[in-house]
């Protein structure tokens, strides 16, 4: 098995072998002027070379045949042609001193940017914590990181908040065995507010920092909802019935549009980030990309596409953030698929078959990089490069599949829950770059005056 690890490099100075000259290079004396050869045709001549290197050579190889009558036709020959000459090739001294550029700051040599240091990637979780009741099932969502920086998760009927600036714990809420388990959470955007999923159908809306109840969203699901996302004020849900309702929250008659096009259970949902498109996985192995236009007009199907790729349910979605049109998604046992879609055209970019089970993926915000989680074997993380899909680093640790991730608000940190009931936390994507000041630009004429006579 891969561990990830860092790889050592041999030296090349200790691969030479014992007892051998260590090899000098000696300095030629500049007044040697053997630096270069350059030819000039007009001191050559190729009559006479040819014939050095061919005729002389063949008496030499074979001196008998040589007679004195042909060494003297020999001789007669060279005086007659004026080729008596031992020197063959020309010289020349060394050119010229090139003259200073005029743009001595174009004409010097630029020194090479200094390689980008490899960032380490550490093996093992940073900090692990105790999640006992975690529910092991595919198709909900127990765990997300909100904006303020306090991460949800649900552990059978309750919801438990840790705050990632002073890892302090807190209960938010419990529920009955009539409406539980909790089966999804997601923070608003304000990330003071969370929407928790039940197996009754119904939908709780929490603020979290008075822990008290606000309102509860009913008569839209008719079985559990295990998938929910924010696009702003509206919470779309989905549940095992294929539905999917976007709600507005803050309007009594909360439901605004409901998308039919799943035939099971809808496990994945994600909004991107203009708010346009959203993005749904399902146990019947579809994938469908919903555009607001679209589904809000009078065509005949509310999906702008649906994809058929997978065979597998698609749980794990994630929107690319620094190109709006790419969404990769993820596809279960049977399907083993990370895939890459232009959710513009509905085309296919690229299939990768990562061997196992796909339960979540998340983007790094800060390089071009795809985290992905995984079940049986491994139970691993691993580390993509995008595009070309070549694995960075496999994180192990988890003894179940890793069922659910999620990022830090600064996008450094990944938490993952698995069935092993533990809650690991794996600084994956290391630390981003501060950003460089914004060059100073050179000011207008007359930027200073509000009028000119």
């Amino acid at each position: 098995m891969d561990s990830g690890g860092s790889f050592g490099m041999l030296n090349k100075s200790q691969s030479r072998n014992p007892l051998q000259d260590h090899a000098v290079l000696h300095r030629r004396n500049s007044n040697e002027n053997l630096d270069r050869f350059i030819p000039n045709r007009s001191a050559m001549d190729f009559d006479y070379a040819h014939y050095m290197l061919m005729e002389a050579k063949k008496g030499k190889e074979n001196p008998v045949s040589s007679s004195p009558a042909k060494e003297a036709y020999r001789k007669q020959l060279a005086e007659a042609l004026n080729i008596n000459r031992t020197r063959i090739l020309a010289f020349k001294n060394k050119p010229p001193t090139p003259a200073e550029s005029l743009f001595p700051e174009t004409s010097s040599v630029q020194q090479a940017k200094p390689a980008k240091p490899r960032r380490s990637i550490p093996q093992t979780s940073e900090r692990t914590l105790d999640a006992p009741e975690i529910i092991d099932d595919y198709y909900l969502n127990l765990l997300d990181w909100g904006s303020s920086n306090v991460l949800a998760i649900a552990l059978g009927n309750t919801v438990y908040l840790w705050d990632a600036t002073d890892s302090s714990t807190s209960e938010l809420m419990t529920v009955d065995e009539d409406t539980g388990p909790i089966t999804s959470v997601s923070w608003a955007p304000d990330g003071r507010h969370i929407a928790v999923g039940l197996n009754s159908s119904e939908v709780q809306l929490w603020d979290s920092t008075s822990n008290k109840q606000l309102r509860t969203l009913r008569g839209g699901h008719e079985s559990r909802v295990g998938a929910m996302d924010w696009n702003n004020h509206v919470l779309s849900t989905g549940g095992m019935d294929g539905l999917i309702i976007n709600n507005d929250v803050r309007i009594r008659n909360h439901i605004v549009e409901t998308y039919r096009g799943h035939h099971q259970e809808v496990c994945g949902l994600k909004w991107s980030a203009s708010g346009q498109q959203l993005a749904s996985g399902g146990n019947d192995n579809l994938l469908h990309i919903w555009d607001r236009s679209v589904a809000s007009s009078n065509s005949p199907t509310q999906w702008l596409h649906r994809l058929e790729d997978h065979t597998a349910a698609v749980k794990a979605l994630a929107w690319c953030p620094f190109q709006a049109n790419l969404l990769a998604s993820g596809g279960g046992g049977g399907d083993r698929c990370i895939k890459f879609w232009n959710t513009h055209t509905g085309a296919c970019l690229n299939s990768v078959d990562t061997g196992s089970q796909v339960c979540s993926l998340l983007w790094n915000k800060n390089e071009r990089e795809l985290l992905s989680s995984h079940g049986f074997t491994q139970n691993q993380l691993t580390l993509w490069k995008y595009p070309s899909m070549v694995k960075i680093a496999e994180l192990t640790g988890h003894t179940s599949r890793v069922l659910y991730m999620a990022q830090s608000p600064d996008g450094c940190t990944v938490a993952s829950a698995a069935g092993d009931e533990t809650l690991r936390f794996w600084n994956v994507f290391g630390t981003p770059e501060l950003a460089k000041p914004a060059p100073k630009s050179n000011p207008e004429p007359f930027s200073h005056f509000n009028r000119i006579r």
